[in-house]
């Protein structure tokens, strides 16, 4: 039987530094910070650094100092930017931290491996993403316990890489990420890049897609039309508040993964369509189909595999929880089956 244990902050090995310190890498510092963990981070704005700085966190606006910082301090680097930033910054690593160890949190994960491959940093890197946020951007938009009952995803596509395994220091980091994700009150689910980008392709890109349709429909409809607005208008459109570099940043970078839902989805409407347009209008199965699909949605927040006996529900969502012993014969088989059950872990070591 394979065994739980809990996770605190003097089980991570090393600093934090956060280079990005909008509402993602903001919203780390300030948990990792409040719970006592090394932590320090760099912002390109100087007027997100001087609002961090005057409330008392350690952050400069000098991005080579900071990761020449992160050097001599051993810290884990976490990439806390835009897409279009990641490679500039993957650069700037290379040349003034090559002995650290560098995760990340942007929503698409294969770019970022191919950047991270062409920089030759693929032994020290561990993709990541939390599944949490809001329409707001910048240091501003930062709060504590953001991440608290949020799915984090953990990639291990590294571990493939050789035959012989990966390396013990590979292993390390990727505990280590694990477990900050852990000390922040997130849920960490370990996923392939390729997995990971299918998936968010559907549950977070084309939402955003189909928010900015829906706001652009609603608001064609005139004044008469948003002045009925009302929940189901508000919540549908909600994330085509985000600013717009962003939504592109997210969709153009997982174009290929993206399409194909959209493809689904257009396959539906267009069914809709024809059914609303026959002589007698109906939406029943566009409707019943998706209901049921939300049923199913609703209903494995709670869902628990019995009689697995490494599987307990998790004590926030419900969900299954594997305990994952790092660098053990069959952890990567273990990791393989977190992922196709979109299930938590936790890391124990003996």
């Amino acid at each position: 039987m394979c065994h739980t244990c809990q996770v605190t902050s003097r089980d991570i090995s090393r600093p934090v530094c956060l280079l990005g310190l909008g509402l993602i890498g903001g919203s780390l510092l300030r948990d990792l910070s409040a719970l006592g963990h090394p932590a320090f981070g760099f912002n390109r704005s100087p007027s997100g650094t001087k609002a961090a700085q005057q409330e008392g966190f350690d952050v400069s606006s000098d991005l080579v100092a900071t990761v020449q910082r992160a050097e001599q301090e051993n810290a884990l680097l976490m990439i806390a930017t835009p897409m279009p930033a990641v490679a500039s910054i993957l650069a700037v690593i290379k040349e003034h931290a090559p002995s650290c160890g560098i995760t990340d949190v942007v929503s698409v994960k294969a770019q970022v491996l191919d950047l991270v491959r062409e920089a030759g940093l693929v032994e020290r890197y561990v993709g990541g993403h939390p599944m949490a946020g809001t329409s707001e951007s910048g240091w501003q938009a930062s709060r504590k316990e953001l991440f608290k009952g949020a799915a984090w995803v953990v990639t291990f596509d590294h571990a493939y890489d050789s035959p012989e395994g990966p390396g013990k220091e590979w292993i390390e980091l990727w505990t280590d990420v694990v477990r900050m994700a852990k000390m922040v009150k997130a849920e960490v689910i370990p996923s392939r890049v390729d997995a990971h980008d299918s998936a968010v392709a559907r549950i977070s890109h084309l939402p955003h897609v189909l928010a900015e349709t829906l706001a652009i429909v609603g608001d064609n409809g005139g004044a008469l039309s948003l002045s009925l607005a009302a929940s189901s208008f508000r919540d549908s459109t909600r994330v085509a508040a985000t600013s717009p570099s962003l939504v592109r940043a997210m969709c153009e970078t997982n174009s290929e993964a993206l399409l194909v839902a959209l493809d689904e989805a257009l396959a539906l409407l267009q069914d809709a369509r024809a059914h609303l347009s026959e002589a007698s209008p109906s939406m029943e199965e566009l409707a019943d189909n998706g209901y049921r699909s939300r049923i199913r949605y609703e209903a494995r927040s709670g869902h628990s595999r019995q009689g697995a006996d490494s599987v307990s529900p998790s004590p926030i969502s419900g969900r299954p929880v594997l305990s994952i012993n790092p660098g053990s014969p069959h952890w990567l088989r273990s990791l393989e089956q977190a992922e196709n059950l979109g299930a938590r872990i936790e890391v124990s070591v003996f």
